[in-house]
C-alpha cells in the first residue's frame, strides 16, 4: 500500500506503516432486523439509520450510542487507515451485540448476521482486514456450531466477553467453547461488555467504561489462570483488551496469594506469573508508562497494537502510542505488527 503522504520522511516508524496491524477495532452492519420489535419488550440491539453517514444503536427503545460511517462502511475506515499508516485491522463486533442474556437461538441468529457482514468486508478487502466473529456463549452447542462455521469461512479469531450470563471463563461449559476455538485454529480476543461487579455503584460518571471494564478483564484473567484453563488447553491463543485491564498491577498480589492461600492451588501448581507468557494484551492503556510497563513485564512479543476504533474511549491514532517510547526497534516492530501475526497464527 502507499505510504501516508502526511508522515514526514524522518519518522522512525515510516518503514513499518505498510505492516501495522490494529487488533482492537469494532464494526457493525448498517442495518439488521429489529429483534426487539419481533420479540416484544426485550433489549435487543438494532440500528436506526439516519443517512449514509450516521446511525443510532438502540437497545429496544433505549438509546445506546450514536455512530457514524466509520462504524459500518469498510471503505470509510480504510481511508483512515491509509491516513494513519495502518496496514490492517482486525474487525470485531461491538460488544453490546454479544447478547449472552438472550435466547440462544436468537443470539445465534444475530451473531450470524454480524459475522456475515464482517466476512463480506474481509472478502472485499482481504489485504486490509482480518475477521473476529461473535458466538452465543450462553449455549455451548450454539457457540461451537458458529465457531465451526467461522473457521470454514476463514475467520482468524472470535471475540468474547468477560462473563457469560452468570458464568465465568473457567466454567466447564465455557472451557469447552474455548477448546473448540483452539482446536479449529481460532484465537480468542476478550473484551468486556456488561460488567457484573459493582453495577449498582457505577451508574454515575461513565464509571463502567473506566473502572468496571478493567476490573472485569482482571477477574477474567485471574479465573482463567486459577481455574487451570491454560493447562487444560495448551494451544489456546487468548488476548485481552485495554492492556489487560487491572491485571498487570495485580499480578504480584496474585502470586503472593498463591504462596500463602491453599484455595488458590486447587487447579494449578505453579504461580500465576508463570502463565504470563501464555497471554496477549493490546496496547490501549492510555498511559505511556503503563504500556512500557506491560511490555517490560510480559515481553513485546505479547503486546499488540489496539485502538478501539472508532469509539471515544479509544485513541485516534494507534501508532502514536508507540512514539517516543523507550523501547528498541525490535520491540516496536513486535507491538506494531509481529505479535499480531503470532496471535492470529499467520
Amino acid at each position: 500500500m502507499a505510504l501516508a503522504k502526511d508522515v514526514p520522511a524522518a519518522d522512525p516508524y515510516r518503514a513499518l506503516m505498510a505492516q501495522s496491524i490494529d487488533m482492537h477495532t469494532h464494526i457493525m452492519p448498517p442495518a439488521w432486523e429489529d429483534f426487539a420489535q419481533r420479540y416484544a419488550a426485550e433489549d435487543w440491539p438494532h440500528a436506526i439509520v439516519h443517512d449514509a453517514c450516521s446511525a443510532t444503536i438502540m437497545l429496544g427503545e433505549r438509546h445506546f450510542r450514536d455512530v457514524d460511517d466509520r462504524t459500518f462502511v469498510p471503505a470509510r475506515r480504510i481511508a483512515d487507515m491509509d491516513r494513519l499508516g495502518i496496514g490492517r485491522q482486525m474487525l470485531s463486533p461491538i460488544p453490546v451485540m454479544f447478547c449472552y442474556w438472550g435466547d440462544a437461538d436468537r443470539t445465534a441468529e444475530l451473531a450470524r448476521a454480524h459475522n456475515a457482514f464482517i466476512g463480506e468486508a474481509v472478502a472485499a478487502f482481504p489485504d486490509r482486514f482480518f475477521g473476529a466473529g461473535t458466538v452465543p456463549m450462553q449455549s455451548t452447542p450454539h457457540a461451537i456450531h458458529e465457531i465451526e462455521r467461522l473457521a470454514r469461512d476463514g475467520f482468524r479469531a472470535i471475540e468474547i466477553g468477560t462473563n457469560f450470563n452468570g458464568r465465568d471463563i473457567d466454567d466447564p461449559a465455557i472451557v469447552e467453547i474455548l477448546e473448540a476455538a483452539a482446536s479449529r485454529g481460532l484465537a480468542v480476543f476478550v473484551h468486556p461488555a456488561t460488567p457484573a461487579m459493582g453495577e449498582d455503584r457505577m451508574r454515575a460518571y461513565y464509571l463502567p467504561f473506566m473502572v468496571a471494564y478493567p476490573a472485569e478483564t482482571s477477574l477474567a484473567i485471574a479465573r482463567l489462570i486459577f481455574g487451570g484453563v491454560l493447562d487444560r488447553i495448551p494451544t489456546l491463543r487468548i488476548g485481552f483488551a485495554h492492556g489487560g485491564g487491572s491485571f498487570p498491577s495485580l499480578l504480584g498480589r496474585l502470586d503472593h496469594g498463591f504462596a500463602v492461600r491453599k484455595e488458590t492451588r486447587v487447579n494449578i501448581s505453579r504461580p500465576p506469573s508463570s502463565y504470563a507468557d501464555r497471554l496477549f494484551f493490546d496496547s490501549l492503556t492510555h498511559d505511556a508508562a503503563a504500556l512500557v510497563g506491560i511490555t517490560q513485564r510480559f515481553g513485546s512479543n505479547r503486546i499488540m497494537l489496539g485502538s478501539d476504533y472508532p469509539f471515544d474511549m479509544g485513541v485516534d491514532d494507534p501508532r502514536a502510542q508507540l512514539t517516543g517510547l523507550p523501547l528498541d526497534a525490535e520491540a516496536i516492530a513486535d507491538i506494531d505488527h509481529r505479535t499480531a501475526l503470532t496471535f492470529l497464527n499467520l
